[in-house]
């Protein structure tokens, strides 16, 4: 098993096994995060990942994610109500 050393804020150096991170990519570029929970303190940690972090990351089994902002309902009511507005000025004319 491979051990993976990174930093906790809080303790110092530690070691985790490749199930112990998530890999969070950015959509269309070869860039991300890492986050762990410190097996110590247990506080979640996030760690920029350039491009040679997640080759590593992902060439050792590290699980991953792309990158999401979830949007809330208030905002697509938001984008809703934007739409009635333009749709009104535009037939207004």
């Amino acid at each position: 098993m491979t051990t993976i050393k990174t930093t906790c804020s809080a303790c110092g150096d530690v070691e985790l096994a490749a199930t112990d991170l998530v890999l969070e990519l950015t959509p269309m570029d070869a860039t991300g995060q890492y986050s762990f929970n410190c097996p110590f303190c247990e506080i979640e940690q996030y760690r920029p990942a350039n491009e040679r972090v997640v080759a590593i990351l992902l060439a050792i089994g590290v699980s991953y994610i792309v990158g999401e902002e979830m949007v809330s309902e208030n905002e697509i009511q938001e984008f809703v109500d934007s739409l009635d507005d333009w749709l009104e000025n535009i037939t207004a004319r």
